[in-house]
C-alpha cells in the first residue's frame, strides 16, 4: 500500500515559509532533531535541525520549491514518516497539490489495515471493529490537519483539507476540511462547485474571495448541477441554485445546520457501539496484563483483526462526522477517509430547505 492520506493547506506566498516552519515545529517528532531538506533547484539534499532547515528554505524560496522529510508521532502514538512540501506560486500553478502538501510516506503507518483486539467471549463484529477503526483514524486526521493548518494562532493558512486522493479534491468530496474562520464554511461549497463544474484545480482558486467565488457560480447556466463524490454509492446532485442560496445565508446558520446533521444518530453505528466499547475495554485490560498476540494470530485473548471490504463498506455508509469549533475561531470537519463530507453537507442543505 502506498502513501497517504494527503493533507493540503492554502496560504499566501508571502507567509508560506513561516507557515511551513510552524507546521514543521508542530509535526517533527523532536524539533531539535534533524529533518531531511531538499530544494528544487538548490543545494544538495542534506539534514539539518528544524530552524536551520527553515532558514535554508527561506533563503532559496521564490526560486525553489522545498521538500522536507521528517518523523512525526501521531496522537495515537504511532511513529509516522512524512513528507512535507512547500511550493512557490509559479510551481503551484502546474501542480494540484496546493501551496503546502503533507503526507505520511506509508498509509499503513498512519492507519494500519489491521487491529490487535481482545474479542472476549463474544462473536466478531464488523460494525464494532469499524467503530474502533474510526476512532483511531479520525483522531489522527484531525491532529495532522491542525498541525499543518493551525499549529499556532497566526491564521496564516486560511483553508485546508485531507483525502486519500493524491490531488486536492472538491472540499465536499474530501474526508476533512479546515477553515481559519468558521464563518467561511460556505467556501467548501463554493470551491466544490467551481472545481466540479468548471474543472478548476482547487488550490488555484482556494485563495479567491467569497465574492469572486459567488460570481463564478452565478456565471453557470440556470439549473446546472454537479455530482460530488459520495463513497457510499449514492448520487446526490448539487445545483447552482442550491449553492447560491447557501452562500446567501450567514455562515453561522450553515454551521449550525451542519452540526445538527452531524448529531443525527445512525442506527447501525449506534447498534455497534456497545460491542465496540466492550472490545476496547477488554483490549486495554489484556495489554495492561502484558498479553501478546499468539503466533497463530488467533486468541484468546488477543486476535489479529484485518480490515476487509465489509469494514470499508460499513465505514463508507455509516461513519459519523465530527465538527470542532476551535478556540481560534476556526472550524474543522472530519470523518473516516473511506467516507466523504458530502453526505453531511447534503443532509444539512436538505434540512435548510435548500436542495432543489
Amino acid at each position: 500500500m502506498g502513501a497517504g492520506p494527503y493533507f493540503y493547506a492554502w496560504c499566501d506566498e508571502a507567509a508560506r515559509v513561516d507557515a511551513l516552519g510552524a507546521a514543521l515545529s508542530a509535526l517533527a517528532d523532536d524539533p531539535p532533531h534533524t529533518v531531511a531538506v531538499r530544494l528544487y533547484p538548490g543545494p544538495e539534499p542534506h539534514e539539518a535541525p528544524v530552524d536551520e532547515a527553515v532558514a535554508t528554505i527561506r533563503a532559496h524560496f521564490r526560486r525553489a520549491d522545498a521538500e522536507v522529510g521528517l518523523h512525526s508521532i501521531s496522537s495515537s502514538r504511532k511513529l509516522v514518516r512524512c513528507t512535507l512540501r512547500c511550493f512557490t506560486d509559479r510551481s503551484e500553478r502546474s501542480t494540484s497539490w496546493g501551496p503546502l502538501h503533507l503526507h505520511p510516506d506509508h498509509l499503513q503507518q498512519f492507519a494500519p489495515m489491521y487491529m490487535i483486539l481482545d474479542l472476549g467471549s463474544g462473536a466478531s463484529s464488523v460494525g464494532a471493529e469499524a467503530v474502533l477503526a474510526w476512532h483511531k483514524v479520525v483522531t489522527d486526521i484531525e491532529d495532522f490537519l491542525l498541525r499543518l493548518c493551525a499549529p499556532d494562532a497566526s491564521g496564516r493558512v486560511s483553508t485546508g483539507g485531507c483525502t486519500t486522493a493524491w490531488t486536492w479534491l472538491a472540499p465536499v468530496s474530501m474526508c476533512a476540511t479546515y477553515h481559519a474562520n468558521a464563518r467561511d464554511i460556505a467556501r467548501d461549497l463554493a470551491l466544490s462547485w467551481v472545481s466540479l463544474h468548471d474543472g478548476e484545480s482547487v488550490p488555484r482558486i482556494a485563495g479567491l474571495s467569497m465574492e469572486a467565488l459567488r460570481a463564478r457560480v452565478e456565471a453557470a447556466p440556470d439549473g446546472a448541477r454537479v455530482v460530488p463524490t459520495d463513497k457510499s454509492g449514492r448520487s446526490i446532485p448539487l445545483t447552482r441554485e442550491t449553492v447560491l442560496k447557501a452562500l446567501a445565508l450567514p455562515g453561522s446558520a450553515l454551521l449550525e445546520a451542519l452540526m445538527a446533521a452531524a448529531d443525527v444518530p445512525d442506527e447501525a453505528w449506534r447498534a455497534a457501539e456497545p460491542r465496540a466499547e466492550e472490545i476496547h475495554n477488554l483490549t486495554v485490560q489484556a495489554k495492561a496484563r502484558g498479553e501478546r498476540l499468539p503466533e497463530s494470530l488467533k486468541g484468546p485473548p488477543l486476535w489479529y483483526v484485518e480490515m476487509t471490504g465489509e469494514h470499508v463498506y460499513f465505514l463508507a455508509d455509516h461513519a459519523p462526522f465530527t465538527i470542532r469549533r476551535l478556540p481560534s475561531g476556526g472550524v474543522l470537519m472530519a470523518t473516516h477517509f473511506y467516507r466523504t463530507l458530502w453526505p453531511l453537507w447534503s443532509d444539512a442543505l436538505l434540512a435548510l430547505g435548500l436542495m432543489s
